[in-house]
Order: C-alpha cells, then sequence, then structure tokens
C-alpha cells in the first residue's frame, strides 16, 4: 500500500519507473547574488502574488531609498517564493522579463539540479492542495504575516516526483497547454465584453440606430426621467404596509455581493430574512422581474431580479410600465454606470438617493426598437455567458489533473 502512494493515479504511457521522494534540498540549490546597491542608481524590485499569479514589477527606486535592505541579483528560470505569503502559493518562475531586477530577501531564489527536477512541474507541483500544504507546515505562525516561511524547515520538506525527468516534463507540458486554453478563452471573454461596451455607448448615443423589418427607420427617441416610466420606485424604510406581512416564511434576502457576482439576473441570494426579522426591520420586499438599483456599495450597479426577495434601503426598485421594455431599461443604466459619479449628492460618501434616481434622463425609443436593443446585446451576453461557462469548464479540468497528475 505504501509503494502505491507513489504512483499518480493518472499517468502517461510510456513512462513505468515509481516516483521517489525528494527533500527540497535535494532538488533545488539555492541562489545568493547580492547586490552591491549604489545611492544614486536606479533599481526595480518585485513582488509575486499569492494563489500562483506570477511575478508583477514594483515601480523604480534609487538605491538611497533602499536603506539597508538586502537585495539581490534576479536570474531567469528560477523558482521563487514570498516568504511572507507561501502559505498562499505565492510561488512563481521567474524569466527573461525579470533580469536586471532585484528582490529582497524576502524571496529567496532555488534553482533545480540538473537531470533531477523541471522547473515547470515543481511550480505545478505547488499550485495544487499537496504542495499548499507542504508551504503550510513550514510556515508556522498565526495568520497574515506572522505565518513565514521558515527556509531551514522548507529545505527539509518532502515531496514526491518522477524519476524520469523526461515524464516531469511531459506532465509540465500539458498542463501549459491546458493553461494556454483558459488564456485563449479568458482573452475572448475581454473581446466580447469590450465589443458590446462599444456597441452600447454607440447604440445609447444613438450613433448607431436599427430599421424595422421594412427597412424603414424607427421614430425618433423621446427623453424622458426614469421616474416617468415606472408604476413605483421606492427604498428601504417604508411603511409596513408595503407588502411585509404576507410573506409567510423565510424570503431570500439580496446583499450587494449578490448583485456584483450574478451580473443581470439575480437567481439567488446568499442570506434569508424570517418573515419576524422583516417586520421589525427597515428591510422590504421586491417583486421578481423588476430592476434593483445599487445606490450606497456599490453606485450605479444594476441587476434585475428573477425572484421575489427583501432587501434594505441601500437599493432602489424600479416597477416599469407595461410598454417599457425590462431588458433596454437594464442596459441602459448599465452603459449609464460610467457617468453616475455627476449625479452622487455632496457629503453622502459617494451615493445616490431616491430622488436622484427618478431624476436620470432615459433616452427612449420606441417599443420595438427598445426590443430589437435588448435583444441584441442579450445574445452577446449570451456568448459571453458561453465563454465563462467554457473557462470555468477548463479551470476544473485542469484542478482535476493537478490532483491526478501528482503523487
Amino acid at each position: 500500500m505504501i509503494e502505491q502512494k507513489k504512483l499518480p493515479k493518472l499517468r502517461f504511457p510510456s513512462f513505468f519507473e515509481k516516483w521517489k521522494v525528494k527533500t527540497i534540498d535535494n532538488i533545488f540549490e539555492r541562489v545568493v547574488n547580492p547586490v552591491d546597491v549604489n545611492e544614486k542608481q536606479e533599481y526595480k524590485q518585485i513582488g509575486i502574488r499569492s494563489h500562483g499569479k506570477g511575478i508583477f514589477h514594483k515601480e523604480t527606486v534609487l538605491g538611497n531609498e533602499l536603506g539597508n535592505k538586502r537585495v539581490f541579483w534576479i536570474e531567469e528560470n528560477l523558482f521563487i517564493v514570498n516568504i511572507v505569503f507561501a502559505w498562499e502559493m505565492a510561488v512563481a518562475k521567474t524569466t527573461k522579463n525579470e533580469m536586471g531586477l532585484i528582490a529582497s530577501h524576502r524571496f529567496p531564489m532555488y534553482r533545480p539540479k540538473n537531470d533531477i527536477l523541471d522547473l515547470d512541474f515543481i511550480l505545478y507541483f505547488f499550485l495544487r492542495n499537496r504542495g499548499k500544504y507542504i508551504l503550510e507546515l513550514a510556515s508556522p505562525g498565526g495568520a497574515g504575516r506572522n505565518k513565514t516561511l521558515g527556509q531551514k524547515e522548507f529545505a527539509k520538506s518532502k515531496v514526491t516526483i518522477p524519476t524520469n525527468i523526461e515524464e516531469q516534463q511531459k506532465i509540465a507540458t500539458f498542463l501549459a497547454s491546458v493553461d494556454k486554453k483558459i488564456d485563449q478563452l479568458q482573452q475572448k471573454k475581454n473581446l466580447l465584453e469590450q465589443y458590446k461596451k462599444g456597441v452600447m455607448q454607440h447604440l445609447f448615443s444613438q450613433q448607431l440606430r436599427f430599421k424595422d423589418d421594412n427597412g424603414n427607420n424607427y421614430p425618433d427617441w423621446e427623453e424622458k426621467r426614469l421616474g416617468d416610466i415606472v408604476i413605483r420606485a421606492q427604498s428601504g424604510g417604508t411603511p409596513k404596509s408595503t407588502n411585509k406581512s404576507y410573506y409567510d416564511g423565510d424570503i431570500p434576502f439580496l446583499s450587494i455581493n449578490d448583485m456584483t457576482t450574478q451580473g443581470k439576473y439575480l437567481k439567488s441570494t446568499n442570506k434569508s430574512i424570517s418573515k419576524k426579522g422583516l417586520e421589525n426591520s427597515s428591510s422590504w420586499i421586491v417583486p421578481k422581474n423588476s430592476i434593483i438599483y445599487s445606490m450606497y456599495a456599490s453606485v450605479g450597479f444594476v441587476s434585475i431580479n428573477k425572484i421575489e426577495l427583501a432587501t434594505s434601503q441601500a437599493v432602489i426598485n424600479l416597477i416599469l410600465k407595461d410598454n417599457i421594455h425590462l431588458d433596454y431599461i437594464y442596459y441602459f443604466l448599465s452603459d449609464f454606470k460610467q457617468y453616475v459619479n455627476r449625479f452622487v449628492e455632496t457629503g453622502t460618501q459617494g451615493n445616490i438617493n431616491a430622488s436622484i434616481v427618478k431624476n436620470i434622463k432615459i433616452k427612449l425609443p420606441s417599443s420595438l426598437e427598445q426590443t430589437k436593443i435588448a435583444n441584441f446585446l442579450s445574445a452577446i451576453d449570451k456568448k459571453i455567458e458561453l465563454v465563462s461557462t467554457q473557462i470555468e469548464n477548463t479551470q476544473l479540468f485542469k484542478k482535476g489533473l493537478l490532483q491526478q497528475l501528482f503523487v
């Protein structure tokens, strides 16, 4: 049984050797190249993001700004770790981009020993649960900056790796191809989001117009205030008579986080509130298929709630008239968010109130053109959602590989 633990669940064909347990000092050699700091010379330091998100470059400083800090030259193709946040997988690989840059003593560097270790393989090793566990064990102490990586403890840490370096390289290359796919999908999503943003600006400025099914222009747009096109616009703190008492049982309770994470449609909430809690607070019930507009934490953020829910005075709820397309108003207000700071009340810490929201000027096309605009933008959203799902699925695939390709 002990021997079985030295083989991964998933393995490439043509590799049969058992994996071997090695200590960090068996597979790495420390790289220490101190900088003789010149007070008048410029230097650029690096930092490492947690969760394997890579190296970033800091602003250039003069040598005299470094004070007594011990700093070291960075070489390419090294394993480097941030000892302060090693327990959060703040590890990375140096590249040509870091040549000539410096790192403080908080960023020890290691070179893989020849014919024993592939650098990309070991980096992937430390970006999985087992690697995180090893880094945590070598980082005693409390949370945050007290959990500093003990370099002697780290040197004694044990890892299980393939004996054949070609197997390490095969694993690393395969995982790199998955990462490339994730990057390509992320780029595709970014381009779609940029395209959507540009199209919205052209649509709502009327630089881009739709025509009807016969190729004719739609009627000229009207300018109205938001308060003119709603049946009701209300926020928290309203009297109990606003349907607080009829609801029986717990009801989903909206938080701003629900809006920022779910985007266009609110289909669930992380919290709920009891009937008694609802009656004894300034919270109130919002009917489904209406506009939720954030006034406080994320000013100008807008969503459409697909479920009945309770909320607080942090939002205003807009129930639209029958001839107004719900999705059109959602998209208009989403585009309007870039201008919302003009309407912020002085002394309200960057917030807006219900009166200001109702006075927002709306550019309103005919009902048919509203529908065309909403359907067009919804189609783009569906493409973005599809790519987002592909990213999530590929990330889950990679996560599974990280568990099965390693010991």
